[in-house]
């Protein structure tokens, strides 16, 4: 018998993590496998799963692919993972993949057709998360007939926005759709959101709306879509790419140091943020006189931390955050307005 992956996809900041640590902490009795693929050097999302001593998910099963945007690194990175996993002794019940926000997801999809994958395990499914309020904000707009105006007014603009494109391919491939953080939504905008998403999914995928990733396993997994047996037929706006590329985004780490206290930090944030067109941030920081380490996720922005657990004894109190855009951030701006150094490139 296969053994059955779900892949998750969805744009920086949808919930994925939150979505997976429910999925772990309500396995039923499944032994599941995570592979987790991130934009950036600083492995927030594996760190945040890590460690949080459930048995249906041990730390051993937990893989992170922190080279690139799993989609470009297949060959390398993620079908050596996966003989890994399918050559154990005892293998896992149940996979499940974590792309980056920017991954397109049918290159990963295909890789399961590879020989020394297809007769082991299959594509139970592709899982397409949604920033609902981002979504209502117009963060992410996704209306081909709008976008065709703009060009046709602008002469400088002659293909569609990498973002759109992005958004556009992860719901077309999509088995299911969920519309997540719909409580910070009203219920008439969101009606209105599931109408406009209607026309950029398949025919038949429902949308069903979320809030912290709360949803009953049972309904993402054992969907048996076997989908790398007809990805041919989920529309792609890289169709007719032989590669794909992320040149259109970057992203880089900066050091802000132990803080006295997050609030001057997080200040600072919200004003770069919006005075640079940041995507994303992620990380951690350490605050002084305080054991725990402080989890930040902005989005756009909106900015959200809390303290999730106490530092470990083998690990360094640094605090790093992964600041991700498109191309053409001043770096050095960024870094100077948040007071911090920047580390990586």
């Amino acid at each position: 018998m296969k053994i059955p992956a779900t892949v998750i996809t969805g744009f920086l900041g949808a919930g994925k993590t939150t979505l997976i640590r429910h999925l772990i902490e309500n396995a039923g009795g499944r032994r599941l496998a995570l592979i987790i693929n991130e934009f950036g050097d600083v492995g927030v999302d594996g760190a945040l799963v890590k460690g949080c001593g459930d048995e249906a998910c041990p730390d051993e099963d937990i893989i992170e692919l922190a080279n690139g945007c799993i989609c470009c690194t297949v060959a390398d990175d993620f079908l050596p993972t996966m003989q890994r996993l399918l050559d154990r002794p005892v293998p896992p019940d149940h996979i499940i993949i974590e792309t980056s926000g920017l991954a397109l997801p049918k290159p990963l999809v295909k890789a399961f057709q590879w020989p020394d994958i297809r007769t082991r395990a299959t594509v139970d499914g592709v899982i397409a998360l949604i920033d609902a309020d981002a979504l209502a904000a117009g963060r992410f707009a996704h209306d081909e007939a709008a976008l065709a105006a703009t060009r046709a007014a602008d002469p400088t603009l002659d293909h569609d926005s990498p973002i759109e494109e992005l958004f556009e391919d992860q719901l077309a491939c999509a088995d299911l759709v969920l519309l997540n953080k719909s409580d910070l939504v009203p219920a008439d905008s969101l009606a209105t959101l599931e109408q406009d998403l209607a026309g950029d999914i398949r025919p038949g995928v429902r949308i069903i709306r979320t809030a912290r990733g709360q949803i009953d396993p049972a309904i993402l997994l054992g969907l048996d879509a076997g989908v790398e047996d007809q990805i041919d037929a989920r529309p792609s706006h890289h169709d007719d790419e032989e590669d794909h590329d992320h040149d259109d985004f970057e992203s880089f780490i900066v050091n802000v140091g132990e803080l006295g206290s997050p609030e001057p930090l997080l200040e600072a944030l919200a004003e770069t943020i919006a005075a640079h067109d940041i995507l994303r941030v992620k990380g951690f920081l350490a605050v002084k006189d305080r054991a725990a380490r402080l989890v930040l996720q902005a989005v756009g922005p909106r900015i959200q931390h809390h303290y999730d657990r106490p530092w470990q004894a083998q690990e360094s109190r640094a605090s790093r955050l992964v600041v991700i855009g498109q191309q053409g951030l001043d770096r050095a701006a960024i870094a100077a307005a948040l007071g911090a150094q920047m580390v990586a490139a």
